[in-house]
């Protein structure tokens, strides 16, 4: 097995066996177990388990931000480039039920907390596609001025909800729901 290879596969058990165990119930030994490798592999590859969980974070953040933007046009208006982004999201959710388990468990954590709150302080450098847009809805009169953080409040909550209902069984969720969903999360943020 290559060196990336053994490093994807640790990755790989590690967010399965913590999506459906959480983060204090998936030891090294059953990671290891998992991916097929001694457990002090683990070690070659990644610091600790903090390591190994911010990195698979980071993996996913970085995978949901290429499917989002992936078609994205930025000189739609306003609400075309948020209603694109919305079901993107949504729909990538759906189709990857372990990556929104995982991603929503880490940020319902005191890592995703962190995170948010360095965030939230400027302590992170750059910003994301989504603060982007609200801040252009915001220059343009488009979108209520109100603190970015609420805006992500009325416009994606109810998206993780869906996402979470859809992944538990609780609720189907038809393409054409997730078209009447992110137009009703516009006019929560729509400036009218």
């Amino acid at each position: 097995m290559k060196h990336t290879d053994k490093r994807n596969e640790i990755l790989s058990a590690a967010l399965e066996i913590i999506s459906e165990q959480g983060f204090h119930k998936a030891p090294m030994s059953m990671i290891a177990n998992k991916a097929g490798v001694g457990a002090g592999t683990i070690y070659i590859y990644f610091e600790n388990k903090d390591v190994l969980i911010n990195e698979i974070y980071r993996e996913l953040e970085k995978k949901v931000a290429a499917t989002v933007q992936e078609g994205y046009s930025a000189s739609q208006p306003i609400r075309e480039k948020f209603i694109y982004l919305w079901t993107a999201l949504l729909r990538y959710f759906i189709k990857n039920p372990l990556h929104f388990r995982y991603i929503e468990q880490y940020h319902n954590s005191p890592y995703g907390a962190s995170l948010r709150r360095d965030k939230l302080m400027g302590k992170t450098e750059g910003s994301n596609i989504l603060e982007e847009l609200f801040k252009e809805g915001v220059s343009q009169q488009a979108v209520k001025d109100i603190p970015i953080v609420m805006l992500f409040a009325l416009a994606f909550a109810p998206l993780l909800s869906l996402a979470r209902d859809h992944t538990l069984g609780l609720i189907k969720i038809e393409d054409a729901h997730v078209m009447r969903a992110a137009e009703a999360c516009w006019e929560a943020v729509e400036n009218k």
